[in-house]
């Protein structure tokens, strides 16, 4: 096999693991909200160290880049490629940091602390979600169209998470003995809220390789 076909392959293998490593982050966002609104402890637990498995992913696409990069001296828009492969991996790995903090927030919250789950989370959760499979889909196919469109779902996210913190903080004013609790609440909304954000990021690292322009899909 010639170098170049060599590389496409591997750039390929590259490809798919970072699809992959999306994939699982969606996962972990799942069960973390699901762990949160079932009080389930123990799956909690699961997800933080489920996360560590994803951090090792993480490092392993990182490796193969810049391995790729020091053998192949790739030029134009396959170096591009690999740039954004790095960008892309580090994003999905803190999208995973997220998802496991939201685990962290239903230990802390414990089995019974007697609080209602704000319904928004769910709804947070599955706008992003959806950004999630956008943006696969948008790295998959380099694709702007697609990367562009999560702008308008992270600005829906952005409004619902002030919503619930505003909610929250008045529900600090009627029920001040459990603040701390309600806080793991607003915390677990960020998390919700920032998970989107990294997707945005994606978004942004596919504009800069399709038009090899920096543009903020977060304003």
């Amino acid at each position: 096999m010639v170098a170049r076909e060599q590389f496409q392959v591997e750039l390929s293998k590259l490809r798919g693991d970072i699809i992959s490593l999306a994939h699982e982050t969606e996962k972990l966002l799942e069960k973390s909200l699901e762990a949160l609104y079932n009080q389930d402890i123990d799956m909690a637990n699961d997800i933080i160290s489920y996360d560590t498995k994803l951090d090792q992913k993480e490092l392993k696409i990182n490796e193969d880049a810049i391995l790729l990069i020091a053998r192949q001296q790739p030029v134009a828009t396959d170096l591009r490629r690999l740039i954004i492969a790095l960008r892309i991996s580090s994003d999905l790995e803190r999208m995973g940091d997220n998802a496991k903090n939201i685990a962290k927030s239903t230990i802390h919250l414990g089995e019974e602390h007697g609080l209602t789950i704000h319904p928004a989370l769910t709804d947070m959760k599955n706008i992003a979600l959806k950004m999630v499979d956008l943006s696969i889909k948008a790295f998959e196919y380099e694709d702007i169209t697609l990367a562009r469109k999560l702008s308008e779902l992270d600005d829906l996210v952005d409004s619902m998470y002030g919503e619930i913190i505003r909610e929250m903080l008045e529900e600090t004013a009627t029920n001040p003995q459990k603040i701390q609790h309600i806080m793991q609440m607003a915390f677990s909304a960020r998390y919700i809220e920032r998970f989107a954000d990294h997707t945005t990021n994606i978004g942004e690292s596919i504009l800069y390789l399709v038009k090899g322009e920096t543009l903020n899909l977060n304003e």
